[in-house]
C-alpha cells in the first residue's frame, strides 16, 4: 500500500506516534543479493525479519485478489497500491513485473492558470468556487498543449488571485511560467 503524501505528512506532524512504516521488498541481507530471487521468495526472508517487531515496522503481506482490495484501498482514502506478480526477480525502474495503481478523484474544475516550463510536464492549475484546489499535469498530445498555452498567452496576466499565495515573486510578475486564463 502506499499512502497518500497529505496522510502522510499529517501522521508525521501532527500524530508521529501512529506513524507506521510498510516493508514490501527485500534486495540485500546479510550482503547477499536477493534481487534474482522471486518477489514471493524475498517476501518469505522479509517476514523472517519483520515479523517479531512491534512498533513501526509493519509488513506488506502479498495478498491475491487485486480488484477486491483495491476496493479496500479506495474505501480507506489511500493513493493507491502497487502489484507486483509473484515470480518475477526485482529490477529497478519501470517494468509490467509491477504496477502501481492510483485511486482518483474526479471532479469539475476550473482551468484557472497553466504553469510551463522547459523539460518539464505542462501543469493546469485548478479552483472549485472561486477556491484554488491544486494542479495536475496536463496528459493530452503536444499539438493540444500548445494550443492551450496559445489561448493562455493571448490572455496573459500574473498568477490567478485564487492561489497568489502559492506562487513565489519570481513566478508572479506575468512573465514567468506561470500565466492566468481570462
Amino acid at each position: 500500500m502506499v499512502f497518500g503524501s497529505s496522510v502522510m505528512h499529517s501522521r508525521m506532524a501532527w500524530n508521529a506516534e501512529q506513524l507506521a512504516f510498510v516493508a514490501f521488498d527485500i534486495l540485500h541481507k546479510n550482503g547477499q543479493d536477493l534481487r534474482s530471487r522471486r518477489a514471493i521468495e524475498r517476501k518469505a526472508l522479509l517476514w523472517d525479519l519483520v515479523k517479531p517487531a512491534e512498533g513501526i515496522i509493519l509488513y506488506s503481506q502479498h495478498v491475491e485478489g487485486g480488484a477486491e482490495f483495491f476496493g479496500g484501498v479506495e474505501r480507506m482514502g489511500l493513493e493507491g497500491m502497487v502489484s507486483k506478480r509473484r515470480n518475477s526477480p526485482y529490477r529497478s525502474g519501470p517494468f509490467d513485473s509491477w504496477v502501481k495503481t492510483k485511486c482518483w478523484d474526479v471532479a469539475d474544475l476550473d482551468l484557472i492558470g497553466v504553469k510551463r516550463q522547459a523539460g518539464k510536464q505542462t501543469e493546469g492549475l485548478f479552483a472549485m468556487n472561486g477556491k484554488y484546489v491544486g494542479k495536475a499535469v496536463i496528459a493530452t498530445n503536444s499539438a493540444i498543449k500548445d494550443r492551450l498555452w496559445k489561448r493562455v498567452q493571448q490572455a496573459k496576466g500574473g498568477p490567478p488571485e485564487a492561489c497568489r499565495r502559492r506562487w513565489s515573486p519570481r513566478m508572479s510578475n506575468g512573465s514567468g511560467p506561470v500565466s492566468r486564463l481570462a
